[in-house]
């Protein structure tokens, strides 16, 4: 398994490096960039209709201000809309501010030797480090996976094993009902759901809508502090536990299913072990690899893609708000930064994954099935 760790941690370059090529080319031709903002406010008109590039072809859209074809360009004032009236040395200033006075094939290479040395720069609108971004904002994310994994694994691994045992029974058909709905609704409308019944939308205002805490928590004494923390948590982790469950829950059952109708368990039972010894001494440790291994996968989907919209919905300020955000305003250092440093941890847990497998089952040799 060495050979193996080593060959995917070298693999992890190319796959990081392609995809932030790939993101850094779509990039170039979104409209509405820091520079078409900033003209658009020096001019006192509209973002949305002045931050289109002027001209034909491939532009460096939202980047830099590039000449037209034949090497005789019309200089930076015309390569903007919004840039009509203004000094061009003014432009060019604007350009030099947020580093968008060099081609796009040397900005791209200086932003990857600064993240080689995780050197991510500042955001351009918030005056603080993208990496001082994130550790502010992590709290609040990691609060929400943390807790959504683990209430998702301890209802749907025991849900799962029960309705495997039960299967075809009056309790497997009725629970394969709310398996549907939280297949068939998404987490952001059962998040929607639980503000309008209990967070002040239109019937009872139990649980507060903004924040990880109340103003004063500082002030209050430990236990209280728990319970305030508790109590701001409720509502958005119980949506993406709803949300999130199913697909566990039915990963869980078909699993048990597939081992318990293998022959090692008809032999156990025909030398006289019990449902339960069969259950939890035979078929538990093959049937959970599966589950278990899962778990890193599992985590950074939920920290990194199904967090977004709760945070939003239930004005959180973590990592898929600040992602959103930037996007919005078109805060490239926040953008590329954040990207850089969840891929190079999705691929590094992708790993983890794979060696889970290899340490619940050694019978599982990654290297082996390559070779």
């Amino acid at each position: 398994m060495l050979a193996y760790t080593l060959r995917r941690l070298i693999l992890i370059v190319p796959t990081l490096l392609g995809i932030m090529i790939l993101n850094f080319i779509i990039v170039q031709f979104a409209p509405g960039g820091p520079v078409e903002q900033t003209l658009a406010r020096l001019q006192g008109s509209d973002i949305a209709a002045t931050a289109r590039v002027s001209g034909s072809g491939g532009g460096d859209a939202g980047f830099s201000a590039s000449s037209s074809g034949g090497g005789g360009g019309s200089g930076p004032a015309g390569s903007y809309r919004g840039a009509q009236g203004l000094d061009p040395a003014l432009i060019a200033r604007i350009e030099a501010m947020y580093g968008f006075d060099k081609p796009p094939f040397e900005r791209f290479v200086d932003m990857m030797g600064n993240y080689l040395a995780f050197d991510f720069g500042e955001s351009f609108y918030r005056d603080r480090t993208v990496l001082q971004l994130i550790a502010d904002k992590m709290p609040v994310s990691v609060s929400l996976g943390l807790w959504t994994t683990l209430i998702v694994y301890l209802v749907s691994i025991p849900l799962g094993i029960a309705k495997a045992v039960r299967d075809g029974s009056r309790f497997d058909m009725l629970t394969s009902g709310l398996v549907i709905v939280g297949y068939a609704i998404p987490a952001f409308l059962f998040a929607i759901l639980l503000v309008v019944l209990f967070a002040g939308g239109s019937y009872l205002d139990w649980f507060p809508l903004r924040g990880l805490t109340s103003p004063d928590w500082e002030n209050l004494s430990w236990p209280a502090r728990i319970a305030d923390y508790l109590w701001h948590i409720c509502l958005p982790v119980l949506s993406m536990v709803i949300g999130g469950f199913a697909g566990l829950t039915m990963l869980t059952k078909n699993s048990f299913l597939e081992e318990i109708n293998k022959q090692y368990v008809t032999t156990a039972r025909a030398k006289g072990a019990t449902d339960k010894r069969v259950l939890y001494g035979h078929v538990f440790r093959n049937a959970m690899l599966i589950v278990v291994a899962g778990f890193p996968g599992a985590f950074v989907a939920i920290l990194f893609t199904g967090s977004m919209l709760t945070e939003i919905i239930f004005s959180l300020d973590g990592l898929g708000l600040l992602g959103f955000e930037s996007a919005i305003n078109r805060d490239y250092p926040v953008m590329f930064g954040t990207l850089y440093v969840f891929t190079l941890l999705g691929l590094l847990l992708k790993l983890a994954s794979d060696l889970t497998y290899h340490l619940i089952d050694p019978r599982i040799d990654f290297a082996a099935r390559d070779a």
